[in-house]
């Protein structure tokens, strides 16, 4: 029993806490698996999203990308993947003092993602993309006239 207990660190791969893309994801319900309040997520996350935001403020990162979150019925590979992030030292203290639960973790990524490069430039892209798809309506409306 203590052998099993010391080997199994906070430091070992297997004791990483999970996060997968449903837990913060306002399309999905709380039945579905979201697990933090709805005004706090984020529209579709992307395992690869998380794994950015939370090697960037310092956490030891793995992305398993073709793991699924048991409740996802969806198998596109948008959906896929989880991202496994140390939480605790051997000592078991924080990695990082201002994360000390998996829940502080999961609203600090939902907080951080929409501020992405890749989701603020999708955005900017869109809004031209919507101007000129008005503009050709107009064109068209005229010319039946």
């Amino acid at each position: 029993m203590a052998a099993a207990a010391g080997a199994a660190s906070p430091a070992d791969k297997e004791r990483f806490i999970c996060i997968y893309p449903a837990y913060l994801n306002n399309k999905k319900t709380i039945a579905e698996g979201r697990r933090i309040p709805i005004d706090k997520a984020v529209e579709n996350p992307t395992s690869t999203e998380i794994q950015d935001v939370c090697a960037a403020v310092g956490f030891n990162v793995l992305l398993e990308k073709n793991k699924m979150y048991p409740r996802e019925w969806n198998r596109d590979m948008q959906y896929r993947g989880r991202v496994r992030i140390q939480l605790k030292q051997d000592d078991g203290n924080p990695c990082l003092p201002q994360f000390p639960t998996r829940k502080s973790v999961m609203l600090y990524a939902a907080e951080t993602i929409p501020k992405l490069k890749t989701r603020t430039q999708k955005m900017g892209g869109s809004d031209q993309s919507l101007q000129q798809g008005e503009g050709g309506k107009k064109g068209k409306g005229k010319k039946k006239k």
